[in-house]
């Protein structure tokens, strides 16, 4: 049995990968090497990876309709998890169509690919960048979401309808996973935590938004990952309308959204603290106002994460930013 997962260059694509070999699965890897963010550490990952031999390669775009076709129809996945996406908030107000042929059809080209292989269960990124500016906290998954403020949060809201469509029509098992802000060694530079650190190592300045007055649920990449991991072995069963109705399921498809969030959110000049104290250094701060497609907050409903697969994040804020610390002075040569 081999399991696919898409992105698997990427942070958590990577980790998952890792994960699952150190477990003895077969992993079939893809993943378009793409030049978003620094392509070094995507084959850095990808390195450490290659090392093992249950473990297989391809360089593809999801984008592309015939290969990923051809990727199907050449193996037998018993699992597919669908990281590859292309990810940032405010890169997309820059260039949208990136997120078009990779959200939006590079994910149908993997709904197609599960269907006609009747792949036996299919886990997909969606992102916690779906709720928007919703007032409601915490944020849970039967809240309406639709009113995305960029366009990576509405290519991630499409995402769940394209999959419960499938899931509905050909009685496919879907889980969809909402991720929080996550963080970790072999993070994503593009991301704050990583640009924070990068900038105070350097002597330089951090860009603060909405003058500091906003709050994340930060989650650490082990606490994903477990998760992801968990939920892959609880493939959805399609229900009757009284199960449905019974566990107040507005669908009696199998497919099911979950958040993958620490359920403690954070003020951001609580988390540039933390930083500070696992650095050992200050940082000078530019006060800024909100982007344009940001949020003032995110915070993790993981009730039904707990009930169904027996887990919820827990690694303290400065357990993770000081593995993530020193992960960073080891791997750029920082004293």
């Amino acid at each position: 049995m081999t399991i696919l997962v898409t992105g698997s260059a990427g942070f958590i694509g990577y980790f998952l990968s890792l994960r699952l070999l150190e477990a003895g699965e077969q992993v079939h890897g893809i993943d378009s090497l793409n030049d978003y963010y620094d392509v070094d550490l995507k084959l850095g990952r990808l390195e450490q990876l290659k090392g093992f031999e249950n473990f297989t390669f391809e360089k593809m775009d999801l984008g592309d309709r015939t290969v990923i076709a051809n990727l199907f129809a050449q193996n037998s996945f018993s699992c597919v998890v669908n990281l590859a996406a292309q990810a940032g908030v405010r890169y997309s107000l820059e260039n949208p169509l990136a997120y078009a042929d990779s959200n939006l059809l590079g994910f149908a080209n993997i709904l197609e690919g599960c269907r006609h292989s009747k792949v036996g269960h299919l886990v997909f990124a969606s992102s916690s960048s779906v709720y928007g500016k919703n007032k409601k906290v915490p944020f849970a998954t039967d809240d309406q979401v639709d009113h995305p403020v960029s366009l990576y949060a509405a290519t991630k809201k499409a995402n769940e309808l394209m999959a419960h469509s499938y899931s509905h029509l050909y009685d496919l098992p879907i889980t969809g996973l909402r991720f929080f802000t996550v963080y970790g060694p072999w993070g994503r530079p593009d991301m704050a935590y990583f640009k924070f650190v990068d900038a105070i190592a350097k002597g330089n300045p951090i860009d603060v938004y909405n003058h500091g007055k906003m709050e994340r649920d930060f989650t650490y990449i082990d606490d994903v990952i477990e998760g992801v991991m968990r939920v892959m072995t609880k493939p959805q069963v399609k229900l009757t309308q009284a199960e449905a109705d019974a566990e107040g399921r507005s669908t009696t498809a199998p497919y099911k959204i979950y958040n993958i969030g620490n359920h403690s959110p954070v003020a951001l000049m609580d988390f540039i603290a933390s930083i500070e104290q696992a650095m050992d250094k200050k940082a000078e701060m530019n006060m800024m106002p909100m982007q344009p497609g940001d949020v003032p907050a995110t915070y993790a409903e993981v009730t039904d994460l707990m009930n169904d697969v027996g887990f919820k994040p827990s690694t303290p804020l400065s357990v993770g930013i000081k593995k993530f610390v020193d992960w960073y002075k080891d791997y750029y040569g920082v004293a």
